[in-house]
């Protein structure tokens, strides 16, 4: 029996992917996996029995992916589930600023009275631009970048983008290998990327130095992308003409030409349910399979569903050759191996998986040579 806890509220969608041999818990310390949509685990304590922490959604700075991986401990994020919902807010965000319509709004709520006349003198001041035959720069071409790709490609723009490792699907999007070169034609840019140590604060002077004069910029991924005192600079002398922006903060509050969005771009009940429901489905892989898909802390290791028999998972430190100690070890007690596969990290943490034919497995404790260890050992069997 296995114990999920959840922290933030979880759609039904996902608890309900949950069987029997599952228990939803309120009690991290008893917990054999977390749900987490945004809650910080940062400074959580973790037992010895978490296995696995899986993100109903994207991006996963909320969680200590170091600390996770040194314990042991998988962790999953569910990629494109909610990429529909970022994009159609993208959407929003570009029609909303190039139209206009916030200030638009804010103006029309004043009117008292003569609305209509007023209405008719008044309007001019607000004229923006059509979106059709200008150009949209997607800085990221992951799964919301293609998509959003995809619709301003349909509503008439031309679309270029920068991702130093895109693999072309068919799209069709031009794309630049230099960043600089390709903002300098974009009347509009957008930011889909993750916030990392890479890419905090890339968004700089030197980057609106390179943009097109009065571009707007959208970033629904992560505030930590753009630097707010360059930005404010590029504001001030129009260089860039709006901000739009799902990530609201003290900086930007109340400043003009920047539009904030109270971080809605997940937030519609759809993605609220994929997210939910592909998180549940990759703890239930990991724990009934022992593969791990869409980890943000492992690599990738798929070795399909366990029909029958045994399945051995090792998470192990220091071994230079992962799955040929593994399978030593495995031998030195009589353990009769069907299939073996391995994946590693460049600190050193490994994850190997072993289908073996003995029905009776010993426990197994095992220290090799140059501290080499064990972090997590289970045996899923069916």
């Amino acid at each position: 029996m296995y114990k999920i806890a959840t922290l933030n509220k979880i759609s039904p969608a996902g608890l309900s992917r949950f069987n029997e041999a599952y228990i939803i818990t309120d009690k991290t310390e008893e917990a054999d996996g977390i749900l987490v949509r945004s809650q910080d685990m940062h400074e959580m304590e973790f037992s010895g029995d978490l296995k696995a922490v899986a993100r109903a959604g994207a991006g996963v700075n909320n969680i200590p992916l170091d600390r996770c991986a040194q314990e042991g401990i998988v962790v999953f994020n569910t990629p494109g589930a909610n990429a529909n919902a970022v994009k159609e807010l993208v959407l929003c965000g570009l029609l909303l600023a190039t139209r206009n319509v916030p200030a638009a709004l804010d103006w029309a709520k004043t009117l008292t009275e003569d609305v209509s006349k007023t209405v008719e003198k008044g309007k001019s001041q607000f004229a923006g631009h059509e979106i059709t035959g200008k150009t949209l720069g997607i800085v990221g071409l992951g799964a919301i970048g293609r998509k959003v790709a995809a619709a301003a490609k349909a509503l008439g723009m031309e679309i270029v983008g920068y991702d130093p490792y895109y693999v072309s699907g068919g799209e069709g999007i031009s794309v630049y290998t230099d960043l600089e070169e390709m903002l300098g034609i974009c009347d509009y840019v957008t930011l889909h990327l993750p916030a990392n140590e890479t890419t905090k604060g890339m968004v700089d002077s030197t980057l609106f130095a390179a943009m097109k004069d009065s571009a707007v910029l959208l970033n629904f991924s992560r505030d930590k992308l753009v630097n707010d005192m360059d930005l404010a600079a590029a504001l001030e002398t129009g260089k860039v003409s709006q901000y739009v922006t799902d990530f609201p903060n003290d900086n930007l509050v109340g400043r003009k030409n920047v539009v904030l969005l109270p971080h809605l771009g997940a937030s519609t009940e759809e993605a609220e349910d994929n997210c939910a429901a592909m998180a549940a489905d990759e703890i239930r892989g990991y724990f009934e399979n022992g593969n791990i898909i869409n980890s943000v802390n492992f690599p990738k290791l798929d070795m399909g569903t366990l029909e029958k028999g045994i399945r051995l998972s090792f998470i192990v430190k220091d071994m230079a050759d992962p799955a040929a100690e593994i399978l030593k070890m495995l031998s030195s007690v009589d353990v009769q191996v069907s299939k073996v596969m391995a994946s590693r990290r460049p600190d050193g943490i490994s994850y190997v998986l072993v289908e073996a034919a003995s029905e009776n497995v010993p426990s197994l404790l095992f220290e090799g040579e140059n501290g080499a260890k064990i972090i997590k050992y289970r045996a899923i069997e069916k």
